[in-house]
C-alpha cells in the first residue's frame, strides 16, 4: 500500500515537471533595466553565500575546536570592542555595496519621462484593457478562446495539449523592438497587478490611481505574464502577451488596427 501510494505521488510529481518549465532563477529579461535587476539579484545573492559561508564555517569551525570534550575552557570576558566595532563596520559597508547600484537602478526604473509611445492599462475582473494614447486605438484583450475551452469542467479537452495554457490571449500587446514604452496603470473594480517577467515589470492596478512604469525591449518576440493580485474567482485567467515586433511591422499593424476600428465604426 505504502509502495502504491509513492508510486501514485511520483508519477503526479513527474507529470507536472514534464509540462512546466522549472526554473531555479529569475529570468534575465529582454531590456536593460531587467538585466540591471538581474545583475542586483545575482550580487546580493553571492553577498549572501559568501556570509553565510563564514558565519557558519567559523561556527563550525569554534564547535569543534572548543568543544567540552577536548578540556577547553570557556573564556571570562563581557565584551570585546575591536569584535563589535568590525561586526558593526563590516554589515555596513555590505550594505553600502549592495544600496547604492540598487538606488541607481531604482531611479532609472521610476523615470518614465520622453516615451516614444504611451499606453493606458486598465485592469477588468478578468481581462485587460489597452488603449495607446497616440494612436487612437483600443481594445479588450481577453483569455484566448484555446485555453478558455480546456478549462470548462466537462470539456474533454485537455489542458496539457494545449500550447501556452492560461497564458495567451486574443489580442496582445503590440509595440516597436527598441522603443521607450510608458504605461500608465489603472483599475475599473478591484486591484489587479500587470506582471511581465521579461521586461522586469510588476506594476499594481489600482481603481481611482494611477501608477506609472515604462520598458524598452531590445528583443524582437513574445513575452507572457498574468495578473499578480489576487481579483476574483477568474483571477488565473487573465494572462498578459506584449509581442514586440520591428519597426516597420509595428505600423502596419497600426494601420491594420485603424482599418479595423474604421469598418467596425461604419458597421455597428
Amino acid at each position: 500500500m505504502i509502495r502504491k501510494s509513492f508510486l501514485s505521488v511520483l508519477g503526479l510529481f513527474l507529470a507536472g515537471t514534464a509540462s512546466a518549465e522549472w526554473g531555479l532563477n529569475m529570468p534575465k529579461g529582454v531590456t536593460e533595466l531587467s538585466a540591471e535587476t538581474y545583475g542586483l539579484h545575482m550580487m546580493v545573492f553571492w553577498w549572501c553565500v559568501a556570509i553565510g559561508i563564514v558565519v557558519f564555517g567559523i561556527m563550525i569551525v569554534s564547535l569543534f575546536l572548543h568543544r567540552k570534550s577536548r578540556g577547553v575552557e570557556p573564556a571570562q570576558f563581557s565584551h570585546n570592542t575591536t569584535a563589535e566595532v568590525v561586526w558593526t563596520a563590516v554589515p555596513v559597508v555590505i550594505l553600502l555595496v549592495m544600496a547604492v547600484p540598487a538606488a541607481e537602478t531604482m531611479i532609472k526604473l521610476e523615470d518614465s519621462r520622453d516615451p516614444d509611445l504611451s499606453i493606458v492599462v486598465t485592469g477588468y475582473q478578468w481581462k485587460w484593457h489597452y488603449r495607446y494614447q497616440d494612436e487612437d486605438i483600443e481594445f479588450f484583450s481577453n483569455l484566448a478562446r484555446s485555453s478558455l475551452d480546456a478549462r470548462r469542467k466537462g470539456s474533454e479537452v485537455d489542458p496539457f495539449s494545449v500550447e501556452n495554457y492560461l497564458l495567451d490571449v486574443d489580442r496582445p500587446v503590440v509595440v516597436p523592438v527598441g522603443a521607450k514604452v510608458r504605461l500608465l496603470l489603472t483599475a475599473n473594480d478591484v486591484i489587479h497587478s500587470w506582471w511581465v517577467p521579461d521586461l522586469a515589470i510588476k506594476k499594481d492596478a489600482i481603481p481611482g490611481m494611477i501608477n506609472e512604469t515604462w520598458f524598452r525591449a531590445e528583443q524582437v518576440g513574445t513575452y507572457r505574464g498574468q495578473c499578480t493580485e489576487l481579483c476574483g474567482k477568474d483571477h488565473g485567467y487573465m494572462p498578459v502577451v506584449v509581442e514586440v515586433v520591428e519597426p516597420e511591422a509595428y505600423l502596419a499593424w497600426v494601420d491594420n488596427q485603424r482599418e479595423t476600428g474604421e469598418r467596425l465604426a461604419a458597421n455597428p
